[in-house]
């Protein structure tokens, strides 16, 4: 009976969405290509709100709302029969996609790889291993954490080119930008997460007889976990972002930030859209990685219940 209720539930919101689209087309307040882009964000609309109620269905729910996005985009392209200049539309950005692979893999080896992830594991080795300096001494936690937070507000337009010309226009300059986006965020986040421990298991290790490196490893460093993952997350966001940026102000003849640049003088809007995807996809599945290492290191965290 609740499935039949369900289906029911979906007829009648389809129906209402026809009472209203109807008349409107039938007026001429809405012409047949609007009509027809309103019946199918509507009609994807009525699915997923049903399939959001089921908790099992998330997934299903975001491929869909995602399908409904493309078909969206690719019908007002060519409906309303927009420049390639402007927009061009999915299956296009898919055939250059499909034509361009030996491209595209060069420039994600060349950003994300070398300039992206190896300045991330640098920089956020740095910053909790300066975490640790810090917690221990209270002249850099009044000296280096308002440095650190005036560092970290310099916008990345304006330290990218200095150093690229310190490191050159190799991947180097681009790791060296990623380590300065990455370093504070995780810097802050580790500092605070290492005062985290209650009073009470701090001295119940003082009761012990620990030191401060069995309290750090013992307690201190796996209470602040759910810190420093959070850290990890916002830095996992700004590392591809710094790289690509970085290329914008010199890199040798590949790597996403520089394609994407010359695509653009060019006028191949497909290819820009195409490094996008490659972009959007690496940055997706490097949070994603991180926040599963996230769940699988602080499943004790009652942030990772339910």
């Amino acid at each position: 009976m609740s499935m039949v209720r369900r289906i029911r539930a979906m007829d009648a919101r389809l129906d209402w969405a026809a009472v209203v689209v109807i008349p409107l087309v039938a007026l001429g307040l809405l012409d047949g290509r609007l009509a027809v882009i309103l019946a199918v964000w509507l009609g994807a609309w009525a699915l997923n709100a049903e399939l959001a109620k089921r908790t099992n269905q998330r997934l299903l729910v975001a491929a869909i709302f995602g399908i409904t996005l493309l078909v969206l985009w690719e019908l007002v392209v060519r409906l309303y029969d927009v420049s390639f200049v402007i927009l061009p539309a999915p299956t296009d950005i898919a055939a250059k996609f499909a034509a361009s692979t030996h491209i595209l893999w060069r420039d994600f080896v060349q950003t994300f790889v070398k300039g992206a992830l190896s300045g991330y594991i640098i920089g956020c080795s740095a910053a909790v291993i300066m975490a640790i300096a810090v917690d221990r001494s209270p002249f850099l936690q009044d000296g280096l954490l308002p440095v650190g937070n005036f560092m970290a507000a310099l916008p990345i337009i304006g330290t990218a080119p200095i150093l690229v010309m310190w490191f050159g226009f190799g991947w180097q300059s681009k790791a060296a930008v990623v380590v300065v986006m990455v370093f504070f965020p995780v810097l802050v986040n580790t500092v605070q997460g290492l005062k985290a421990a209650d009073r009470m298991q701090r001295d119940l290790m003082h009761t012990y007889a620990a030191n401060y490196w069995q309290s750090l490893f013992a307690l201190r460093l796996p209470s602040a976990m759910p810190f420093i993952f959070n850290g990890l997350k916002i830095a996992s966001t700004l590392a591809l972002i710094g790289a690509i940026v970085a290329e914008f102000f010199g890199s040798p003849t590949l790597g996403m930030g520089f394609r994407i640049s010359v695509s653009v003088g060019q006028l191949q809007l497909d290819m820009v859209w195409a490094e996008i995807t490659v972009a959007a996809l690496a940055g997706s599945a490097f949070y994603g990685a991180v926040a599963y290492a996230e769940k699988k290191v602080t499943f004790w965290h009652p942030s990772q219940r339910g």
